[in-house]
């Protein structure tokens, strides 16, 4: 059994990645955790995404609570798309079923990579103002079709819930990149609580030192980004982002590499 050191350590690490992933960007600390627990300190894989969006819900709820204050959230519109997640990762756990584990495993971490690298060459310029000239019938429809894609590749793939809402937020509705993040951490704090409560009441309690360790150390992470994020010019937040993003989506590739 790895000792109490070594336990924290990675915990650290773990949260360090997923908070700033949070705070900066909406990710889903899932992305980050699940994989360092799982390849140093030997986590069932179900239980250590348990922990991993247990993780998720805390830093998601305060994050999104900064971006709110700060006037960087769409709560009507997210709303909107968050009850359309929850109702098609259904759907796409059971398309999930009818296909091999392996047709869409690195989805996710082909995505943050990807999004990272178009955060720093092409940074999102879009102002509020242009943002709010969408008409409100368009943007809840829009809400409806996106929280549908996301839920559904949720579902399918286990993953990539937060990317795939940040790119859709700010390629297809239109979004400044704080209000998108703002939205997708709002979106992101419910569907963690709702996975982690299916995880533990199926999966049992993991190890409660790891789980204390994991959900305090991205709190505090979460919450120091998003207090800078929505203070960062845009182009600076881009670049933040993307460098971030590139960071963790390489950091994801190693550990899925170790754990392989």
């Amino acid at each position: 059994m790895p000792g109490l050191i070594y336990k924290i350590f990675v915990c650290l690490l773990a949260g360090i990645g997923a908070g700033l992933g949070t705070g900066f960007a909406g990710m889903s600390a899932a992305a980050v955790i699940a994989p360092m627990l799982i390849a140093f300190l030997d986590f069932e894989p179900y239980l250590a995404v348990g922990v991993a969006l247990a993780s998720d819900v805390l830093a998601s709820a305060v994050s999104a609570y900064t971006y709110k204050k700060n006037n960087n959230l769409d709560v009507k519109n997210g709303l909107v798309m968050m009850l359309c997640v929850l109702a098609f990762t259904v759907v796409g756990s059971f398309a999930a079923k009818l296909m091999p584990g392996s047709v869409m495993g690195g989805a996710s971490t082909v995505m943050t990579l990807f999004l990272g690298v178009k955060f720093i060459i092409k940074p999102i310029v879009t102002t509020k103002e242009a943002m709010e000239k969408t008409s409100a019938k368009k943007r809840v429809i829009g809400s409806v079709v996106c929280g549908s894609i996301v839920g559904f590749i949720c579902g399918f793939v286990g993953a990539g819930g937060g990317m795939m809402m940040l790119l859709l937020l700010t390629s297809v509705l239109g979004y400044e990149l704080k209000t998108a993040v703002g939205t997708s951490v709002f979106i992101m704090t419910f569907t963690a609580l709702t996975g982690a409560m299916s995880h533990f009441s199926l999966g049992g309690m993991p190890d409660l030192t790891v789980l204390a360790l994991c959900v305090a150390f991205t709190l505090v992470f979460a919450l120091v980004a998003a207090k800078i994020a929505n203070k960062a010019k845009p182009v600076t937040l881009n670049r933040i982002v993307g460098v971030i993003l590139v960071l963790l989506g390489a950091a994801i590739l190693i550990m899925e590499y170790m754990v392989k």
